[in-house]
């Protein structure tokens, strides 16, 4: 499944980095975008961030070429290095077309902390792939990284994403004052000491 693993001497003192890994998740495997000679996955990606259910809940997050589409897997790809995001493609086992993508951002791995996000191709959804690939990222985030909470983060009357945290036993976040928004549904899993691993 992978594993934490110390990067480099020095690098961010004592803390333990994180490498890409491929994740099993069942019925697919988690990898990581790739725009190379084996797999090229800006077609996929494009023709999921320009799809009109994308834009309607995800409206910032811009990506209108093939150009464009090789920028954000560059992104994703310094995130890795930076330890500011995880981000796997969700690929078929069999032909390794992605299917959609989960991450986790925000990620501080002193605070045991991060949030998880989730989209899928339109030709993917409504199949479980979303539910089955982030519960597989849970296992790895309680379990590799030792994170104690992940949020989830929705906007109200995306119904298709609720459930997804539903299944996934995701509840309410008390907001302890914080100022959330009013158009969002923020959600929190919690890794307690001696509980099962979510998923």
């Amino acid at each position: 499944m992978g594993a934490v693993v110390p990067w480099g001497a020095g690098r961010r003192g004592s803390v333990l980095a994180v490498e890409p890994v491929e994740i099993n998740a069942g019925g697919y495997y988690l990898r990581a975008l790739r725009n190379d000679a084996r797999f090229d996955d800006r077609p996929r990606i494009l023709e999921g961030f320009t799809d009109p259910e994308f834009v309607r809940w995800l409206p910032h997050i811009r990506v209108v070429d093939l150009a464009g589409a090789g920028d954000y897997i560059a992104r994703r790809e310094a995130d890795w290095l930076a330890d500011r995001r995880y981000s796997w493609a969700v690929a078929d086992p069999v032909t390794g077309v992605m299917l959609g993508e989960v991450l986790l951002k925000e990620v501080d791995l002193d605070a045991g902390t991060a949030e998880a996000g989730v989209w899928a191709h339109p030709d993917a959804r409504g199949k479980g792939v979303t539910t089955q690939a982030l519960a597989a990222v849970l296992r790895f985030a309680f379990g590799g990284l030792g994170l104690k909470e992940i949020t989830y983060q929705h906007s109200r009357g995306n119904e298709a994403s609720g459930r997804v945290a539903a299944k996934l036993g995701f509840s309410t976040l008390r907001d302890h004052g914080l100022a959330l928004p009013p158009d969002m549904v923020v959600l929190v899993a919690r890794n307690a000491p001696g509980a099962p691993v979510v998923g």
